[in-house]
């Protein structure tokens, strides 16, 4: 069973940082695309960050650009986010996804392989 496990989340303050990190189980996840996204209470799932296979590309929600930035370490096929200058509207549940045939996408549809889900909170 293929699986992403994600970590990293927990409470934090507002301009605070934090770092996720997502395994996946299986070597092939290094093929493949990677994203990032969230979803708050009472709100849909959204586009957070994503990166490509090779890791030269990343796109980035207009919310978040300049405070996360998405990278990846193909030997220990994990997938990181790094959160700075954290914000109340930051809390959410982050969920790590994988894309077998989008080298990267904003889209939820593009990804076949969801984590379960890790919550991030931000205090005012």
């Amino acid at each position: 069973q293929v699986q992403l496990v994600e970590s990293g989340g927990g409470l934090v303050q507002a301009g605070g940082s934090l770092r996720l990190s997502c395994t996946a189980s299986a070597r092939t996840f290094s093929q493949y695309g990677r994203g990032w996204f969230r979803q708050a209470p009472g709100k849909e799932r959204e586009f957070v960050a994503t990166i490509s296979s090779s890791g030269r590309n990343t796109d980035y929600a207009d919310s978040v650009k300049g405070r996360f930035t998405i990278s990846r370490d193909n030997a220990k096929d994990t997938v990181y986010l790094q959160m700075n200058s954290l914000k109340p509207d930051d809390t959410a549940v982050y969920y790590c996804a994988a894309s077998r045939y989008y080298s990267w996408s904003s889209q939820l549809s593009a990804y076949d392989f969801w984590g379960q889900g890790t919550q991030v909170t931000v205090s005012s």
